[in-house]
């Protein structure tokens, strides 16, 4: 038995380390990202940004604010949607709207659903009121810098770039639990980023995040509209596939919106992350999959538990700490954030391992104060 313990300990380690050499590498390939150009500025097209709302989430006044106070130079509508008209996200649009009177706004509250996807219908519901053939997306948690949009424009007018998506970082709600909503700010900027920059970086991945989508009225048109997407859990991403199946390709600038989050509980922070984590599985069984080499940290513990905390196995776990403090360290410096502070990372990576061990099992996902049975082709119903 203790040689069954040492081998299995020996090999722990070993996946540990590879774990260990995947966050280094993510590392670098982070400052690589940030430091691409943005190519030559190109000429500032009509804008219509498209925000569908839910509810007074935390800090919305000040994450929508963002997309008001823009470096832009060509014109820009922004539209606000909402199913109910009694929805508090109105208020927080009306007090913005009398901070910014020369602002090109409107909201478009209607009950009308196409499908399982409500923030799809939403989209469904504000498209007629748009009127610039450059669309924008961008969920109501996001928050930008001054030059997001252009940056966002000059990407599109690259040639046969079909679609345009941003990486973001994780922000701890302002008014949110400090420790959950760290937490969860964490796991985005230190688990999820790294490795959508690494896919990206290595062609393995081509993601598309409803942090930013920028497309054209006639790609989308091309795609079936925002209907096809309709029944979707995964609308950004299938958005992105659907139009690089047209023979476009999708652009991702070197920079980062921040995505709030505002988790109060533990259970929350679960229930949300395994949403994601699921999804991910549903739609992508092999990248899911081989993301399992990321939990570094959490091998390296159960090694040491195996090895009974021996040489070989503390210095395994000493290096995948390492590794994984280098990793933030560079991702706060090139991307100019901070979810939270290091002594958190471990907790953080022992959740993210947890959260990945139970979206191995099961079909449905928690989602707005529902549960949804999901297929394999993303497909989603409520339960």
């Amino acid at each position: 038995m203790h040689s069954l313990f040492f081998d299995i300990g020996g090999l722990l380690a070993a996946v540990a380390v590879i774990g260990a050499g995947y966050a280094l590498l993510s590392a670098v390939l982070v400052g690589r990202f940030m430091q691409e150009g943005q190519g030559t500025a190109a000429p500032s097209p009509a804008v219509t940004i498209l925000k569908p709302l839910h509810r007074c989430e935390p800090d919305l006044f000040q994450n929508l604010e963002t997309f008001f106070t823009q470096d832009y130079a060509g014109p820009v509508q922004i539209l606000f949607g909402v199913h109910d008209e009694a929805d508090p996200a109105i208020e927080v649009v009306r007090a913005l709207q009398a901070k910014y009177p020369d602002s090109d706004t409107a909201i478009v509250a209607d009950t009308a659903l196409y499908g399982a996807n409500a923030k799809i219908s939403n989209l469904i519901n504000m498209l007629p009121t748009a009127r610039h053939d450059t669309l924008v997306l961008s969920d109501s948690d996001i928050a930008v810098g001054h030059k997001w949009l252009a940056q966002v424009t000059t990407a599109l007018a690259r040639p046969n770039v079909g679609i345009v998506t941003c990486l973001y970082t994780g922000e701890p709600a302002k008014d949110g639990h400090r420790l959950w909503s760290s937490l969860a700010a964490m796991g985005t900027s230190y688990t999820f980023l790294p490795n959508a920059v690494l896919g990206t970086s290595l062609g393995l991945a081509t993601p598309c995040f409803g942090s930013t989508i920028a497309l054209r009225r006639q790609t989308l048109d091309e795609v079936g509209g925002f209907a096809a997407f309709a029944d979707q859990l995964a609308d950004d991403y299938e958005m992105g596939r659907a139009v690089r199946a047209k023979g476009y390709t999708l652009a991702i600038p070197a920079m980062g919106v921040g995505h709030t989050t505002a988790e109060d509980s533990v259970g929350e922070l679960f229930r949300h992350e395994l949403r994601w984590s699921r999804t991910i599985r549903l739609v992508n069984p092999a990248g899911h999959a081989g993301s399992f080499i990321t939990h570094g940290f959490a091998f390296a513990l159960m090694s040491a538990i195996f090895l009974d905390f021996n040489t070989v196995s503390l210095a395994a776990l000493a290096l995948t700490l390492a590794a994984r403090f280098f990793l933030k360290a560079r991702i706060d410096g090139h991307f100019g954030t901070y979810a939270g502070p290091y002594w958190l990372v471990p907790l953080r990576d022992l959740l993210s391992f947890a959260v990945f061990v139970a979206s191995l099992f099961g079909e449905t996902v928690h989602w707005r104060g529902s549960h949804f049975a999901v297929e394999p082709s993303g497909a989603m119903s409520q339960v």
